[in-house]
């Protein structure tokens, strides 16, 4: 006589009786892949507490990674390489236009990933909520390296980004940033410890996008030059472009540097809020370090050194005060103008590699430069 496990038997008992069946909840699966086809299929199959970990190597796509697939907040989709394994995703195989990774999706962690060599822009999160992107390189792209956009843009948080080198052929460097938070509104957006360098056109680019924005601990320099022989260039090479398209949003950069940009440092570039821009440093860009003529900023404890179109270009209904053009404020030393260790690999934890570069020691003025 087959015996009946203590379980069914309760089970059947529980269900005889008319009551709920409480199945035993299933463990999130964790995903191990090691070429292009399984980690397609990884993503696009992912469910709420997936993981993802990518073996060492290069990845060629032949269609763009995506999902439209939600985790939760408290069982997110994970994507991530495996251990301290070195793995780069490469578009190279992409058709003209794509993307290499696109996100329709709420609460991933993305982390330990290079993305290069895409036709468009490497990274698109649209309408994203509750995203981690983390240590994630986009470089060499054909148009901005990482993009956040749409409406139902909230709590997203980029950590320790690189992305550099990205210029859009098509448009003669025009479009190429950094980073592009464009065309979205949503709150809680933060881009944090980001290295945003020698991209066609700025470094970070905020156009149309109604909602506040903070950015920290962040470097961009080096965008707007013309590196790719084109003789119809026209990247702008701003540091920080903070608006533009009619939209005025209280933006808020903290302790970031803006050097060698091909425009301003720091611009508003229309947006007529009243953009927070604390304890920063311009230096040497080829237009203003501070450029906000028509809104109301608060600028307060930045320091403009060297920059080709004077330190500050501020209107009437700015709020001006600590900063080195304002009376009675002095200008620091700089310890180094070079800024060779910038360029260094990141900490093992992937902050900013230590430098003495735009540093002062001062502590009411400028950036840390960490």
């Amino acid at each position: 006589m087959r015996r009946i496990s203590t379980f069914t038997a309760l089970a059947v008992t529980t269900a005889s009786l008319g009551l709920a069946v409480i199945a035993t909840p299933a463990h999130a699966a964790t995903v191990v892949v090691s070429n292009s086809t399984d980690l397609t299929n990884a993503i696009k199959n992912a469910t709420a507490g997936t993981v993802i970990q990518v073996r060492a190597g290069t990845y060629y796509p032949t269609a763009t990674l995506q999902s439209t697939t939600n985790g939760t907040s408290s069982a997110p989709i994970t994507l991530t390489a495996y251990g301290s394994e070195t793995v780069k995703i490469d578009g190279s195989s992409l058709p003209s236009g794509s993307w290499i990774f696109k996100l329709t999706a709420d609460y991933w962690n993305v982390s330990n990933l290079t993305f290069q060599n895409s036709p468009d822009s490497a990274v698109v999160c649209q309408s994203c909520t509750g995203t981690n992107w983390s240590n994630v390189k986009t470089i060499n792209g054909g148009d901005s390296g990482f993009t956040l956009t749409g409406d139902g843009t909230v709590n997203n948080t980029v950590k320790n980004l690189d992305s550099y080198g990205n210029y859009d052929a098509a448009t003669h460097g025009q479009n190429a940033d950094g980073v592009a938070i464009k065309f979205g509104s949503g709150t809680g957006n933060l881009v944090t410890g980001a290295r945003l360098y020698n991209n066609s056109d700025d470094g970070i680019d905020l156009w149309s996008f109604s909602s506040p924005v903070t950015i920290e601990h962040s470097w961009s320099f080096g965008n707007g030059i013309n590196r790719w022989g084109d003789s119809a260039f026209e990247g702008n090479g701003n540091g920080y472009k903070l608006g533009g398209n009619g939209v005025t949003v209280a933006h808020v950069v903290n302790n970031s540097a803006a050097w060698g940009n091909s425009g301003n440092g720091f611009t508003e570039n229309s947006n007529t809020g009243a953009i927070v821009i604390n304890r920063t440093t311009a230096y040497a860009n080829s237009g203003s370090g501070y450029y906000f003529a028509t809104s109301s900023a608060k600028l307060g404890k930045n320091l403009a050194v060297s920059n080709g179109g004077g330190s500050v270009s501020k209107g009437s209904a700015v709020t001006s005060a600590g900063n080195n053009w304002d009376s009675g404020i002095s200008t620091p030393s700089f310890v180094s103008t070079d800024a060779s260790t910038t360029y260094n690999a990141r900490s093992s934890s992937g902050t900013l590699p230590s430098t003495t570069f735009l540093t002062t020691g001062s502590t009411t003025i400028g950036a840390t430069m960490n």
